[in-house]
């Protein structure tokens, strides 16, 4: 009997009916001989909308108790989704992160899994219950509820996988599988059959939503077989594995993120230490960077620009608020319409010209670019966000990634598109 882990998205259980037909989904499963195990994230928006309350009474909620608050959505989700299966005559059984055995450091918002103690999900299957796990959630040293992040489920349940040794973890989305880009951005994309994990690690880094990169690094490393695919049809989706093929594409996929700021702090000295000073105190007020870039040295002073998750700003602005005028910086400023706009493939390495490509690409389309960033595997790009949907799609045909068929949305309603492409901000 194959062992299988099977998370579903927001959007898969975002309402009674949707909760209903993930039951069926699992049922299914079990008649058909698999042992499976069940990962859920919050109902549609309550994640956003749980945020919306911590705001609504203090400008700084306490890490601690954010991470209380919303780790409840995961636990509707979780015994409603329980409740739906036992409905139809199968026993299943809800647990929170902690009754899972999800241990995670004491990071609140980020926390990192430490460990999994998988007896109760085991003793659960043994007794032949359905295991419904709260997705993005864990429990520290101390005993208190920590969350790993937006997307954290994915994480979940690939360290369930790995901590059950199941045979594949299945990520149900409202898309079915990966493709070379985000259909709804460019309806020409083609669905990916399979992907390795060191371009997919690149791509979810990158703006792609399909999975969290945290998720597939553990996978990587642990190497966990992901199947990414839809939870409203029964297609076969993409396998996220170790790639054995004697050559491989040049570009594998075109990630965007509109969810990201430039911060440009002008008038720095151009002195010794000043950038680390600059950057340590972001660092120590737990600010992710992205791209940085520092201007040629004009008259003994230097400009410095950086990339940063708009989830971040706030945080960015209050350290530099304090630090530029201590490090004898004339000020900063803040730029949130821009998007990056990332090509990623293992085939770059040993082909040369992508560079070349892309840039005339944009410069034909009249696409200004704003800043560069390469490594082995991956160009990015910043541009200004109105224009990160036609970058997208001319890259896409410029690089050969175009299918015949067009991609037609028959799952989402406007409205939950609309809060998939602004998340983040």
């Amino acid at each position: 009997m194959s062992l299988i882990v099977a998370k579903f998205g927001g959007t898969s259980v975002a309402s009674p009916e949707r909760i209903k037909n993930v039951a069926k989904r699992l049922v299914r499963m079990r008649q058909q001989g698999v042992e499976v195990v069940a990962v859920v994230s919050a109902m549609g928006k309550t994640t956003d909308e749980l945020m919306g309350l911590a705001s609504a009474v203090t400008a700084a909620p306490p890490a601690r108790e954010l991470d209380r608050l919303l780790s409840t959505g995961e636990q509707v989700s979780m015994t409603l989704l329980a409740m739906a299966i036992e409905s139809m005559g199968y026993k299943s059984m809800s647990f929170t992160g902690r009754q899972a055995g999800i241990e995670t450091d004491g990071t609140h918002n980020k926390a990192k899994i430490i460990k999994v103690h998988n007896e109760r999900i085991l003793d659960a299957l043994e007794a032949g219950y359905i295991p419904v796990v709260a997705g993005f959630q864990g429990i520290d040293a101390n005993g208190d509820i920590t969350t790993l992040g937006r997307g954290g489920s994915d994480t979940t349940a690939v360290a369930i996988a790995w901590g059950i040794n199941a045979d594949v973890c299945e990520i149900y989305s409202d898309v079915d599988g990966v493709y070379t880009t985000d259909p709804r951005v460019a309806p020409r994309a083609r669905k990916l059959d399979s992907v390795c994990y060191d371009d997919m690690l690149e791509l979810s880094s990158a703006g792609s939503g399909v999975l969290q990169s945290r998720a597939v690094e553990f996978a990587r490393k642990w190497k966990v077989v992901i199947h990414s695919r839809s939870a409203f049809s029964e297609a076969e989706g993409t396998y996220i594995k170790e790639e054995y093929e004697m050559e491989e594409a040049v570009i594998t996929g075109i990630a965007s993120d509109t969810s990201e700021v430039k911060v440009t702090v002008r008038g720095l000295p151009d002195a010794p230490a000043v950038a680390a000073k600059m950057f340590s105190a972001l660092a120590a007020n737990n600010v992710n960077l992205d791209m940085i870039i520092q201007n040629v040295a004009e008259g003994g002073v230097t400009d410095i620009s950086f990339t940063t998750p708009g989830a971040d700003l706030g945080r960015a602005q209050e350290t530099l608020a304090r630090v530029v005028p201590e490090i004898g910086g004339r000020e900063f400023i803040v730029d949130e319409d821009i998007a990056k706009v990332s090509l990623v493939g293992t085939g770059m390495k040993s082909s040369p010209g992508v560079a070349s490509r892309a840039f005339q690409t944009l410069g034909d389309n009249n696409i200004n670019i704003v800043a560069i960033s390469t490594s082995p595997i991956r160009l990015s790009v910043i541009v200004d966000a109105a224009q990160a949907a036609q970058a997208v799609q001319c890259l896409h045909t410029a690089f050969g990634l175009d299918s015949d068929d067009l991609f037609v949305e028959t799952q989402l309603s406007a409205e939950e598109i609309a809060a998939k492409m602004k998340k983040g901000r």
